[in-house]
């Protein structure tokens, strides 16, 4: 009925599903953090969303490997500099906030 490669293409296609599933739930929670984080520093959050740039493996506080994510996004203060934030997430959970410098108003 099923040979083996049969259940590897299987396992595949689940492992995948899985995958992009968490990383949709993951990049939705930087998301909101990226905004509430804007609204704090009354900064304006540019393209209303945050791209994945680095994607590692980093042990957390128990010892288990996790996938490491750094998420950038776009700001602005006066709507005519732009300026990067980055939200860093361990897992599924937010480890670090943070705007690069930028002039205050």
């Amino acid at each position: 009925m099923f040979d083996l490669q049969s259940v590897l293409w299987l396992a595949l296609i689940v492992v995948t599903v899985f995958y992009w599933r968490d990383a949709l739930r993951v990049k939705e929670r930087a998301y909101v953090a990226a905004q509430k984080r804007c609204a704090e520093m009354e900064v304006q959050m540019l393209d209303e969303s945050v791209y994945l740039r680095r994607l590692w493996f980093k042990r957390g506080e128990s010892g288990r490997l996790l996938l490491w994510r750094a998420f950038y996004f776009e700001f602005t203060v006066s709507g005519a500099d732009r300026y990067f934030g980055r939200v860093v997430m361990l897992g599924s959970y937010i480890t670090q906030v943070e705007l690069d410098p930028h002039r205050v108003h």
